[in-house]
């Protein structure tokens, strides 16, 4: 059974060269926020998590919802593994999938058919079941014999049409990701939307963050309202979009 659980959960990233007098500043501008403070070694941090708490079950289908700088990609990169918690806890059970940018784990020297293993590895797939998806993934890239060249004479629609279908050869238990993804050329924009479905469908958990509500309405049943790294709110989904709404009201009128 799929499941993710933090507990008290922080994320601060150090900023070096923290006594110049720019930093000084911003400091003093930010502790109303809340979001930096000093370390033991003088260094300025920036907390872009404080003290999460969360359990995301079997089933879920989570929308992260907050606005730019709220800690939505922070939060999508330590489930990822991508990022480690500065305090707190994580657990999780299942195969997780981070699809956060298609093009992550791709060696530009190595050809397509090379990259497919590799970036396998970096999804923690062994190359020998890789190995079997190879056919698979070269007929839905449609990239014939450009998969026997180096990635790095392939065009960004290319490159993404190789990372969009390596991530997507094998569904996860848990789906990550940050935005919709968008799969290059309208030729084959088309492909990639109905395969996207099949996998967030097949999946036993979604975490998505966006900021499109019709987005989150359409895939989410829960929804996390992010503001300055903590947890504004959470529960049903329509619950925490009216929160959001309220939120931005509010920062409008103010």
């Amino acid at each position: 059974m799929a499941f993710i659980r933090l507990h008290n959960l922080s994320v601060e990233f150090p900023i070096y060269h923290g006594g110049s007098q720019s930093l000084k500043k911003m400091l003093v501008a930010a502790t109303t926020q809340g979001n930096l403070a000093r370390d033991a070694m003088d260094r300025i941090n920036v907390r872009a998590l404080n003290d999460v708490s969360l359990d995301i079950e079997d089933g879920d289908r989570l929308g992260l919802i907050g606005s730019n700088g709220a800690g939505k990609t922070t939060l999508l990169r330590i489930l990822a593994g991508i990022y480690h918690p500065t305090r707190g806890e994580l657990y999780s059970s299942g195969r997780i999938s981070a699809l956060l940018d298609v093009a992550v784990g791709l060696d530009p020297e190595a050809t397509g058919r090379e990259n497919i293993i590799l970036r396998g590895m970096y999804m923690d797939i062994h190359p020998r079941e890789m190995r079997s998806h190879v056919d698979e993934i070269a007929e839905f890239t449609g990239l014939g014999p450009y998969l026997d060249m180096p990635t790095r004479t392939y065009s960004s629609g290319m490159m993404v049409r190789l990372g969009f279908a390596v991530s997507t050869c094998i569904p996860p238990d848990i789906l990550l990701m940050d935005e919709w993804v968008s799969a290059g050329d309208a030729s084959f924009l088309e492909k990639a939307q109905r395969r996207m479905e099949q996998f967030v469908g097949d999946s036993s958990v979604l975490v998505l963050a966006s900021h499109s509500t019709e987005l989150l309405r359409k895939w989410c049943n829960r929804g996390v309202l992010l503001q300055q790294g903590r947890i504004a709110a959470q529960g049903d989904i329509e619950e925490v979009l009216e929160a959001y709404a309220r939120s931005l009201a509010a920062h409008i009128q103010a």
